[in-house]
């Protein structure tokens, strides 16, 4: 019997949870806006940590009435900050609340509400907000961090509204306000350059930026503050040698680098640091020489400390936590600090132990850190010494060719990049790299989807092929393939097209060699210069495809490519007399290397090219106000009288 009477006693207490739950709604439509008030609060008191309650609320229609009461203009601040609370409190419920919430188009809502001068009601909408922001359900695209998002928030007056904030009594609200402007300001040129010139009770924005980041202010507050300078100097609204870059905010970020810092604070002082100063030199050299950074820096890589000497296992968890971010952080900044100076390089090379951080970093678990590491080793391998000193010492090249074997695209970019400087004529890298498969990597590369990695895999290939052997042209011809070769020719990224033309150049470089591509390719690469030369092409893509014409003239053989193509011939006539000059300078060399007296069937090459109208031609030239190419045309000339 027991057994028979379990059901209808479930059901009667489910009966009462859902009348309860229907009386608190039901309060929700009272005329008396007391009464309302009330309900609310009752409400409130009912659902903090009652899963089930909220769910029956939002299942009975409390959330519409609730947004409904929120925005309605004759709501008192007190019932709409109660509201706002509530539904904050109904999203810290399950993942389906959240959903529903969203449904109900809250965030619109409570956005509006942050214009209100209450700064309690204010507190609520922007607690409520973080909660939905913070759910996983919540849709990527409802975030204000992209360009579009900012440009939403800017059209709506977000600047304006938030300006006053800065001014509150209240440091949590100033705070707020802070961190709006740094996520509205950053890459964002439209909104940094109106920031520039907000007044906020007679003060403009920036001055107000810097106030913050003074020493005697919190560190959060100085490091936002930091960042709002920083993101609005890099977008362009702040000049980079203005007084409250150099002698404030740069300052500000090297101070937050410091030991005495906490850990969060100088990963977010460093990266931030590191952005700032990424495209300017003498930024990057000011930072080199402040409170000794370089050396600063080193301690970042002295995390976790010994296990053994820690006993408290809260810090020892801290510790192994930022460690990763810390050495992140670190090769960020050293990477942007050696981006263009030689000196800073050499200091950050000599710093301890630096050289075997930075290859440990290649293998680390962690794919930011690695991606960071690679950054860094790029950014020194810009240096010509170096490469010939401590590239070669710690053999580089062999954990890159491993990080090429297998990483994601952002790393592979920056990694293939490295490797183009690797691959430079005078780096000892060169020969080791080429043995250890390289070259069907690069080539590999060269079809990526990523433009970014076509790019790199045939610059590579380029530097790879500048004054090389026969042997390795050749693999590179075959392992890339004419069929390859002819899209990339066709490649829609203006730099993959420029790059596999310097390819073609490096490859149709001294005489046994040209002769020996052109006979078992030629037909197929006169094919690829004709396409270009006809095509739609901007000055700088038809100068480099007159230069590789102007490399197979001088071939022994391969010159007759050229002299029995009628339509090439023609060609380089046009471009002869072609308005722009460093076109005119590209024919200029074709025909030189056609008609040289001192080889072979010269006398032939140079009637028909007088038959074509190219000594009229010259003898123009010869006049022209250019003294490059009137010098070239009257050498050329020199040959027809010799």
């Amino acid at each position: 019997m027991a057994c028979l009477l379990e059901t209808p006693i479930r059901m009667s207490v489910l009966s009462e949870v859902t009348a309860s739950s229907r009386h608190y709604v039901d309060r929700l439509f009272d005329p008396d806006p007391q009464k309302v008030l009330q309900g609310v609060i009752d409400m409130k008191n009912a659902v903090i940590g009652n899963n089930k309650q909220k769910a029956n609320l939002i299942v009975l229609g409390a959330v519409p009435r609730l947004l409904y009461l929120l925005q309605q203009e004759t709501s008192s601040t007190e019932l709409k900050t109660e509201c706002a609370v509530v539904l904050g409190s109904l999203a810290m419920g399950t993942e389906n609340n959240v959903k529903s919430l969203l449904d109900c188009h809250i965030i619109p809502a409570l956005l509006q509400g942050l214009l209100s001068p209450d700064l309690k009601f204010i507190e609520a909408c922007l607690r409520c907000l973080r909660t939905i922001f913070t759910s996983p359900v919540t849709p990527e695209e409802l975030l204000y961090t992209g360009p579009d998002h900012q440009t939403i928030l800017f059209n709506h007056g977000a600047v304006q509204n938030i300006a006053h904030l800065l001014t509150s009594a209240s440091y949590k609200v100033r705070m707020q306000a802070l961190k709006c402007f740094s996520v509205l300001a950053f890459e964002n040129p439209q909104v940094s350059m109106t920031l520039v010139n907000v007044l906020v009770d007679g003060e403009l924005l920036p001055q107000i930026f810097v106030k913050m980041l003074q020493r005697d202010k919190p560190i959060e507050m100085q490091l936002t503050s930091a960042k709002c300078l920083t993101y609005m100097c890099r977008a362009g609204a702040i000049r980079t040698d203005d007084n409250c870059i150099v002698l404030k905010t740069l300052p500000c970020l090297v101070r937050m680098c410091s030991k005495e810092r906490l850990l969060e604070e100088r990963v977010e002082g460093a990266e931030t640091l590191a952005y700032l100063i990424e495209p300017d030199v003498e930024l990057q050299r000011i930072a080199s020489i402040t409170d000794h950074l370089i050396a600063m820096l080193a301690d970042y890589f002295k995390y976790p400390s010994s296990v053994s000497a820690i006993t408290d296992i809260k810090r020892l968890d801290h510790d192994l936590k930022h460690a990763h971010e810390l050495r992140q952080a670190a090769f960020k900044l050293y990477a942007s600090l050696g981006a263009n100076d030689e000196d800073i390089r050499k200091k950050i090379i000599e710093t301890e132990n630096m050289m075997d951080r930075i290859v440990t970093g290649l293998s680390e678990s962690s794919v930011k850190v690695r991606l960071a590491a690679v950054r860094c080793l790029h950014s020194l391998s810009r240096s010509v010494q170096q490469l010939r000193t401590s590239f070669q010492d710690h053999a580089v090249w062999k954990p890159l060719m491993k990080v090429l074997q297998n990483a994601p695209d952002e790393i592979l970019v920056v990694a293939s990049s490295m490797l183009c400087n690797l691959l430079l004529e005078f780096s000892p890298s060169k020969e080791p790299i080429l043995e250890s498969g390289a070259v069907e990597l690069l080539c590999g590369l060269t079809q990526s989807e990523n433009p970014a990695l076509r790019v790199n895999g045939i610059w590579a290939l380029m530097n790879m092929a500048f004054q090389a052997e026969q042997k390795i042209k050749a693999d590179i011809l075959r392992s890339l393939s004419t069929e390859q070769l002819f899209r990339l020719l066709s490649d829609s990224d203006l730099n993959v097209l420029m790059k596999t033309l310097g390819l073609l150049r490096n490859l149709l470089s001294t005489r046994p060699h040209i002769d020996k591509i052109m006979s078992t390719h030629g037909k197929q690469i006169m094919q690829a210069v004709t396409l270009i030369l006809e095509g739609e092409h901007n000055i700088e893509v038809k100068e480099q495809t007159l230069c590789i014409l102007a490399n197979i003239a001088d071939g022994t053989t391969a010159k007759e490519l050229i002299m029995t193509n009628d339509d090439i011939l023609q060609k380089i006539k046009y471009y002869m007399g072609h308005s722009h000059v460093k076109l005119q300078l590209a024919a200029m060399f074709c025909i030189s290397n056609l008609i040289w007296n001192e080889e072979e069937g010269s006398q032939e090459r140079q009637d028909k090219l007088r038959d074509m109208g190219i000594v009229d031609i010259l003898h123009k030239l010869s006049q022209s106000p250019d003294s490059n190419l009137c010098d070239k045309a009257k050498m050329a000339l020199q040959q027809y009288l010799a």
